[in-house]
C-alpha cells in the first residue's frame, strides 16, 4: 500500500517535471530573439551554453565517469549534431523567419521523433501514427505557406528561415538516438552533463577559429561583443542558459524515467504553443490564419501520436 502511494507521487511529481521542462523550453526562441537584437547568432549561442555550462557545473563535479573508446567517440559525434550544428541551423532560422513561426515548427519534433524511431530503432508507427505524420507534414507546410507579419519591427517568415529550423529537427533527432544508445549505460544527467560541456567546447573551437583564420579566409566576422551588452540582453541569455538549457534536460530526463515516455511526449506541445503565444503577445508578431490552422494540425498530430503511441523503455531521453 506504501509502495502504491510512492509510486503515485512519483508519478505525479514526474508529470510535473516534464510540464516544467516544456514550458521553459516554450520561452527559448523568446530569449534568443531578445540577445540577437544586439549580437550575432554565434555569439548568442555561445553565451548560452557557456551559461548552461556553468548550470551542469555541479553534476560535473559531483559525477564523474569513465567512458570507453566507442562511449567517447558516441559522445563527441551527439555533442556535435546536438549543439554546434543544431543551435547554429536553429538560430540562423530564427533570424530569417518570426518567433512564433519557428515555435510552430518545433511542434513537429513529437512525430518526427516517432517516425524516426519506427525507421531506425525498430519501433512500429500504427496506422493512427502515419496518418499523425501526414497531418504533421501539412500542417508544417501550411505554417511555412500561409505568411505573417509583424506589427512592430522588420522580422518576416522566409522559406529560408522555416527550412533551417526544419533542418535543425533533422539534427536533433540524431542527437536524440545517439544519446539514447549512451545512456543504455550511464544516466541521463552524467549524458547530458558531458554532451553540453563536449558541444561547447566544438563551439567555441569554430567561433574562434572563424575569426582566427578571419584574414586569410577574407570572410566577415563579428566579433563577440561583452562590453556593450544590455542588462536585457544578459539575462536573456543566462536564462536561456541555465533555465532553458541546463534546467530543463535535467527536469525532462528525470521526469522521464517516472511516467511512460509515450505519455510524457504530450508535453513537448507546450513549446510550440508557448513559444508562438509569446512571439504574438510579446513581439507583436501575426500569424496568418493558414498558419495557425497548420499550427492546430501539428500540435494535434502529436498529441495523437503521444498520447496513443506504445510505451518506450525510458532510456529515450529528449534532451
Amino acid at each position: 500500500m506504501a509502495q502504491d502511494a510512492a509510486n503515485a507521487r512519483f508519478r505525479l511529481l514526474g508529470y510535473g517535471a516534464c510540464a516544467l521542462a516544456g514550458t521553459l523550453w516554450g520561452t527559448g526562441f523568446y530569449w534568443g530573439r531578445l540577445a540577437l537584437n544586439e549580437m550575432s547568432v554565434e555569439s548568442m549561442v555561445l553565451y548560452r551554453f557557456l551559461f548552461a555550462c556553468l548550470g551542469m557545473l555541479p553534476v560535473m563535479l559531483v559525477r564523474r565517469v569513465r567512458l570507453t573508446g566507442g562511449e567517447m567517440r558516441l559522445l563527441l559525434l551527439a555533442a556535435l549534431f546536438g549543439i554546434p550544428i543544431q543551435f547554429l541551423l536553429q538560430f540562423h532560422g530564427l533570424v530569417l523567419t518570426t518567433v512564433s513561426h519557428a515555435s510552430l515548427m518545433v511542434g513537429a519534433m513529437p512525430v518526427l521523433l516517432a517516425a524516426a524511431a519506427a525507421m531506425f530503432a525498430g519501433e512500429r508507427l500504427e496506422g493512427i501514427g502515419w496518418l499523425a505524420l501526414c497531418g504533421s507534414t501539412a500542417g508544417a507546410a501550411m505554417v511555412v505557406l500561409g505568411g505573417s507579419r509583424a506589427t512592430t519591427g522588420n522580422e518576416t517568415p522566409s522559406l529560408a528561415g522555416d527550412l533551417l529550423v526544419i533542418a535543425s529537427l533533422i539534427v536533433a533527432l540524431a542527437w536524440i538516438l545517439l544519446s539514447k544508445k549512451l545512456m543504455e549505460t550511464h544516466s541521463p544527467p552524467v549524458v547530458t552533463a558531458y554532451t553540453i560541456y563536449s558541444g561547447t567546447v566544438m563551439l567555441a573551437a569554430w567561433i574562434f577559429g572563424s575569426h582566427l583564420f578571419a584574414p586569410w579566409t577574407h570572410e566577415q566576422v563579428q566579433a563577440i561583443p561583452f562590453a556593450h551588452v544590455s542588462v536585457t540582453a544578459w539575462v536573456a541569455l543566462a536564462i536561456s542558459g541555465v533555465m532553458c538549457t541546463a534546467t530543463t534536460t535535467l527536469l525532462w530526463n528525470w521526469g522521464i524515467h517516472h511516467v511512460p515516455a509515450s505519455r510524457a511526449g504530450v508535453f513537448l506541445n507546450i513549446e510550440p504553443a508557448l513559444g508562438s503565444v509569446l512571439g504574438v503577445e510579446l513581439l507583436g508578431e501575426k500569424l496568418g490564419p493558414y498558419a495557425w490552422l497548420g499550427g492546430a494540425l501539428i500540435l494535434a498530430a502529436a498529441i495523437t501520436l503521444t498520447a496513443r503511441g506504445r510505451e518506450v523503455e525510458p532510456a529515450v531521453i529528449l534532451e
